[in-house]
């Protein structure tokens, strides 16, 4: 047989769009012809790795597509999760990119095809052309599996109030969170969209191939045999995929351009001790209000530690500057840097200067923190972020949670400026930070060596394309 082709279908989100390039990279270094569909708002870092001298197909589809009730400025996921009424319409338009991806699919004829978990469809659209569809979630297996056991059980049913525990049954540790922490649409007994969506995802799921993982199985041991035994997946844990940017070149342009210029950066940086400095940042989603804003900066200031705060802008530059604490600026003038904007967090998290990372627990930013080697504050907002927390806090033991237990898509507040204080102060100089300093960077170590050739990742991805190779479409697929 001759070169393996993959095809890669992202979401258009850059917290899915970064790891899927990364991971388009790390197959084309195996000799694997890659293309990546994408739209135009998202293009920019792959024709910047094409530039580069990688080989990385692109083919860009119109969005919103013709036709569609979005206004063409809705290019995004989290612009369509700013407004209410406009997600409803961008799951439509997700769904009529399915004719314009098939027609790409019949002219590159590739062997896989490697979706995003937002795009079911597509699990139908491989089998018309009789190939497996491998489903990327950009989550860990803990969050795979601790999703799977809150469906199967709804062990929020059994207690009689929002603050009241409960523990989430059949895992290998014992967890127990709030109902607070829940998605309120699991909650519901009515079908929201959103919902319906996850039904048809998760449908999609199992009649696919498998799943692939941004992960590394030393990292998650016990929840990747998990996934794999007990609950019966298919997966290959191929990461961490963010390692395979080699130089600071490449990792500084994982995403966008930074709002501020990275040698500056680093210059503050390298005038601090080390482990000394705190990184804050909460991707590219999660939304404060002011006042959540304002309780931040009091508490950054209050832990008495120098910082980098990334701020993201608002629609229309919003909440960047009346959060701010009369004369704050001022103050922290040398001990505190502001971004307003996108920052190159991966160069910043390995600066030897960092002590700490305050993180919304993200995937991507979780796996950043952990190749860096850098203990945690954790304040999840969303998503499944509240099971990233427990893997850091509980079972990784290399974080300190901030407090929050408010499940919120926007507007998250009510984390006090003491808590932050406090968090920051017990991982960068509390009794227990020297231990958990060490456990992160054993974890940084067992991360490198994962994606090392005889690495468990390497491994993986090997007996991945061995099956590709040789695969042929079941007889009951046209």
């Amino acid at each position: 047989m001759g070169q393996l082709v993959v095809v890669f279908l992202p979401f258009m989100a850059h917290g899915h769009m970064i790891p899927t390039l990364d991971m388009a990279k790390l197959f084309y270094s195996r000799g694997v012809k890659t293309i990546i569909i994408s739209t135009a708002e998202f293009a920019d870092p792959i024709k910047k790795a094409q530039e580069s001298g990688l080989d990385i197909g692109l083919s860009i589809l119109k969005f919103p597509p013709e036709g569609s009730d979005l206004p063409d400025d809705c290019v995004s996921f989290d612009h369509a999760m700013a407004y209410e009424d406009l997600f409803p319409k961008f799951v439509k338009a997700l769904s009529m990119l399915q004719e314009p991806v098939e027609k790409l699919l019949e002219e590159f004829r590739p062997n896989c095809l490697v979706a995003d978990m937002f795009l079911p469809w597509s699990t139908d659209s491989a089998a018309k052309f009789g190939i497996p569809r491998l489903v990327f979630h950009g989550k860990s297996t803990f969050a795979l599996c601790a999703t799977e056991q809150m469906k199967r059980h709804k062990p929020y049913e059994n207690v009689s109030s929002d603050s009241e525990p409960f523990l989430l049954p059949d895992l290998p540790h014992q967890l127990k969170l709030v109902r607070t922490q829940i998605n309120p649409s699991d909650l519901e007994e009515n079908a929201s969209l959103f919902s319906q969506l996850r039904v048809q995802m998760r449908e999609a799921e199992k009649r696919s191939y498998g799943v692939v993982v941004n992960s590394f199985f030393e990292l998650e041991p016990d929840y990747a045999d998990h996934y794999k035994t007990v609950l019966g997946r298919r997966a290959w844990l191929i990461g961490p995929l963010l390692l395979h940017n080699k130089d600071d070149v490449a990792k500084a342009r994982r995403g966008k351009e930074s709002a501020l210029d990275e040698h500056e950066i680093k210059e503050w940086l390298d005038s601090k001790k080390a482990n000394s400095v705190v990184y804050v940042c909460f991707g590219t989603m999660a939304s404060f209000t002011s006042a959540q804003l304002r309780e931040t900066a009091i508490g950054l200031e209050a832990s008495g530690q120098d910082f980098i705060w990334v701020v993201r802008r608002g629609r229309n530059d919003e909440g960047n500057n009346d959060f701010l604490p009369d004369g704050y600026e001022e103050r922290i003038k040398g001990k505190g840097l502001i971004i307003r904007g996108w920052a190159p967090q991966v160069l910043i998290l390995n600066n030897p200067t960092i002590g700490a990372f305050v993180t919304h627990c993200g995937w991507n930013s979780t796996l950043e923190g952990v190749c860096a080697g850098v203990p945690m504050v954790t304040w999840p907002v969303f998503a499944e972020q509240f099971f990233n927390e427990k893997l850091v806090t509980e079972v990784l033991r290399i974080g300190v949670s901030v407090g929050n237990r408010q499940w919120r898509r926007s507007g998250s507040e009510g984390v006090p400026s003491k808590a932050v204080a406090k968090a920051v102060q017990s991982v960068i100089k509390g009794e227990e930070a020297p231990e958990m300093r060490s456990r992160a960077k054993k974890l940084k170590e067992m991360a490198s060596k994962a994606v090392e050739e005889g690495g468990s990742s390497m491994a993986e991805l090997s007996s991945l394309m061995q099956e590709l190779s040789v695969y042929r479409s079941p007889p009951n697929q046209v």
